[in-house]
């Protein structure tokens, strides 16, 4: 048995859980672990198990752009390393304000282990029908959010954590590994140091625009995996979020074009447009329409870059995690879409050039 197994058997003990039935669940790209604990009198639970020694640091509030670097990706993504400290903050603070996140119950943040809520199973991806209500549900929840300005602290239910901003530094960390692990997965050269400077050069004026808009509070992971429809509650609340520890502050459009432009699940156009026009509605004139989806178009695009590159083509070249070449196609799709209808023409001639059509399928990969 192992070291980490017998620190979650002294928690879970502790906790009154000792004899709990415990169902490993299906993991993700993180480090993270869930199981399903089932109580002697039928309860429900879930087990949060995020091994701190398994991230590299977080970056410290005040921390500038090089001490960030010398940290490593955590602090320069601003992402928190599975923090449940983070996790147990922000998800009182969004309860707060009437939106659905689990319930935490025993914790200790300093060995990443908390007992949650369990908000069932009815995500979004498992729905294909009444998708006007359950989407225009999660849209009303982010419009409700954006219209006040986020703190720059989060303290809830006893915990502290730091609402970083989406900065400059972040996007190029999220950005830049696509010229590193898309090569490795497809068989491609190297990106020339010509070839890389071109790339820097294009993403630049996308990623002032993230830095310009008025912030507000974004989710990060905001998709149809990471949301419950939760119908016996009301209004806002009856969206259930989850995997909001890596929360920052940023443009209004990064959380609608994650739950959108969705790369696991497909979203009809018309219900894309939908959304955005309710989104828009919702927003009033605090928002000027054409430049909101100028913005989303471009951002959608980097992103598309960043999931390809550091989440799906570094899983599958490093771990050999297979089901990511499923979703590249579509997020190809979105890719040239975004590029074409965004007025990114420079960009899409560097794709053209350095990544041809033939290196965009997992087929061809070495």
């Amino acid at each position: 048995m192992s070291d980490r197994e017998l620190q979650r058997l002294d928690f879970l003990k502790a906790a009154g859980l000792a004899d709990a039935l415990r169902v490993p669940l299906a993991g993700d790209a993180s480090t993270r672990r869930y199981e399903r604990l089932t109580t002697a009198d039928g309860r429900k639970l879930i087990l949060m198990d995020q091994a701190p020694a398994e991230e590299s640091a977080v970056a410290p509030e005040d921390a500038d752009a090089d001490q960030r670097r010398a940290l490593g990706y955590n602090a320069e993504a601003r992402l928190a390393g599975g923090s449940v400290a983070a996790f147990v903050a922000i998800a009182g603070w969004l309860r707060e304000r009437g939106l659905s996140t689990p319930a935490i119950g025993a914790r200790d943040t300093a060995a990443g282990l908390a007992v949650l809520e369990d908000l069932g199973d009815d995500i979004f991806a498992s729905h294909d029908r009444d998708l006007q209500t359950i989407y225009g549900a999660a849209v009303d929840a982010l419009a409700g959010l954006h219209e006040t300005a986020p703190p720059r602290v989060i303290e809830a239910d006893g915990e502290r954590w730091p609402l970083h901003r989406y900065d400059a530094l972040a996007y190029q960390a999220g950005l830049d590994p696509f010229l590193e692990w898309w090569p490795a997965f497809a068989g491609l050269p190297v990106p020339s140091d010509e070839a890389r400077a071109e790339w820097s050069a294009l993403w630049a004026p996308v990623i002032a625009l993230g830095e310009a808009a008025t912030p507000v509070f974004v989710h990060r992971d905001y998709h149809a995996e990471n949301l419950l429809w939760l119908p016996d509650r009301s209004g806002l609340a009856r969206v259930g979020m989850i995997d909001f520890q890596d929360a920052v502050s940023g443009h209004p459009a990064w959380d609608l074009l994650h739950l959108l432009q969705d790369a696991r699940r497909d979203v009809a156009p018309e219900l894309e447009i939908a959304m955005l026009d309710r989104y828009l509605a919702a927003r009033g004139p605090a928002l000027d329409r054409e430049t909101f989806l100028h913005d989303y178009r471009a951002l959608a695009a980097l992103n598309a870059a960043r999931i390809l590159g550091r989440v799906f083509a570094r899983q599958e070249v490093l771990f050999r995690r297979d089901r990511y070449t499923a979703f590249m196609p579509r997020t190809w799709r979105h890719l040239e879409r975004d590029l074409e209808v965004g007025g990114l023409h420079g960009l899409k001639q560097w794709f053209d050039r350095y990544v041809p059509a033939e290196n965009r399928v997992a087929e061809n990969r070495s």
